[in-house]
């Protein structure tokens, strides 16, 4: 089944000819080398671009094991260039196995015929070093599991069917070609055990698989709530692994970063604009293999909506925060106290904000009330939104308030 991401091949064709080194990034198996190889080599056939002028690279490919070597990579792609004058578009898939790879790309961008993109699935790629070689010379484009919007575009039927297949399974491109929920089901629990823990175990070198286990379902169990790494010890504690301590469960979670499994959400202040960085938040970013990992268990709707809110957000560029506000109430006696109340999302993207909050379910005015709160402590003119799982029309209140469904959110990326 051919999913056409569109949202991708439109960044790869606006970055054509820049100058720049296209660098994409993100999961293993969220369709990087789909979209290089196959989407995107499809339309520069499409445009006329010569078989001979497009040089593929997949060094995950024991077969160009040789060519991790800089210098034989360099040498077999300068034996493909034809002196005529022509671009020639050098796609380079897990470039970060090739030894040296920065100075490769470096190198590659001595030449003006060469037009390169390349694709990496851990956040070393892109490490501090890394960013500082490439800072005004790499175009980072971060491709992420399925969209609902792209999910529902290949299964097509009822969209409340689609949503709950989609916050089951999740958006892994592979995921469609199963026909079953027990073959869905093994796919993602062999996918997460056998590729995504070993790969981060190996690539770290840990030597502890069962402590790094028990903090992804801790993460896993926890989405929607904050948490921090001396939290989790104490967890762990309470449970015998007295030996994983809070500065190694740090460790552990920066690592899952690394391979793009989990996403931070920090807690900012709204008010006093500014970052507390005592406690997160952490979302998957794929549902279906946060669900494998719990074994299919704790499958909160709400919780789940939130996280695929986060997903969506992100995906559609903008930097996402966790906001707390705070405000004095008074209570039955008449005494006023402070609160803290929580935005979930404090959504920014250039010199646009939004504040969302995300609700399963406004059955009444006490709970709309609730979950409006927040935004009627904040004393700005910035939009303002509630995005619910119920499905309604669009509406705004006398506030300035908007609602929408989680739906209609996810379907059109221009609501906002």
């Amino acid at each position: 089944m051919l999913i056409q991401r569109k949202k991708y091949l439109d960044m790869l064709i606006s970055g054509a000819g820049n100058g720049l080194i296209k660098i994409i990034t993100g999961m293993r198996r969220s369709g990087k080398s789909f979209l290089l190889f196959k989407i995107f080599y499809n339309y520069l056939k499409e445009k006329g671009i010569e078989e001979n002028h497009i040089i593929k690279l997949a060094l995950d490919d024991l077969r160009s094991k040789s060519l991790r070597n800089p210098e034989n990579l360099l040498s077999y792609i300068d034996s493909q260039i034809k002196n005529d004058g022509k671009t020639h578009y050098v796609i380079i898939d897990e470039v970060q196995l090739a030894d040296s790879f920065v100075e490769v790309l470096l190198s590659l961008m001595h030449n003006p015929q060469l037009d390169v993109y390349v694709s990496g699935s851990n956040s070393k790629f892109l490490s501090k070093d890394v960013v500082t070689e490439f800072r005004g010379r790499g175009d980072e484009i971060r491709v992420w599991p399925l969209s609902f919007a792209e999910f529902y575009s290949a299964v097509g039927g009822d969209k409340i069917e689609a949503w709950n297949e989609y916050y089951t399974y999740g958006g892994l491109p592979q995921i469609l070609q199963f026909d079953s929920e027990e073959k869905k089901i093994n796919y993602l629990k062999n996918l997460y055990e056998l590729t995504y823990l070993k790969d981060v175990l190996e690539r770290n070198r840990l030597r502890n698989p069962e402590g790094l286990a028990k903090v992804v379902q801790v993460l896993a169990s926890s989405i929607g709530s904050t948490v921090n790494p001396r939290r989790i010890s104490n967890t762990f504690k309470s449970s015998g692994y007295n030996s994983v301590t809070d500065k190694t469960i740090q460790f552990y979670i920066d690592c899952l970063q690394d391979a793009f499994l989990i996403e931070e959400a920090l807690r900012y202040d709204v008010k006093g604009r500014k970052y507390i960085g005592t406690e997160s938040k952490y979302y998957f970013a794929d549902m279906g293999l946060r669900a494998s990992v719990l074994n299919f268990r704790q499958q909160e709707e709400p919780h789940i909506m939130e996280n695929i809110i986060y997903n969506e957000l992100k995906m559609r560029g903008y930097s996402v925060d966790v906001g707390l506000v705070e405000n004095w109430s008074k209570n039955e006696a008449g005494k006023s106290f402070r609160q803290k109340l929580e935005v979930d999302f404090v959504v920014n993207r250039g010199a646009e904000r939004i504040y969302i909050q995300s609700a399963f379910k406004l059955p009444n005015e006490e709970k709309k009330s609730q979950e409006e709160r927040p935004f009627w402590a904040i004393r700005d003119n910035f939009k303002k939104i509630i995005i619910v799982g119920d499905t309604i029309k669009p509406k705004t209140d006398e506030w300035g308030i908007q609602t929408i469904s989680l739906l209609d959110f996810l379907l059109n990326d221009k609501i906002l």
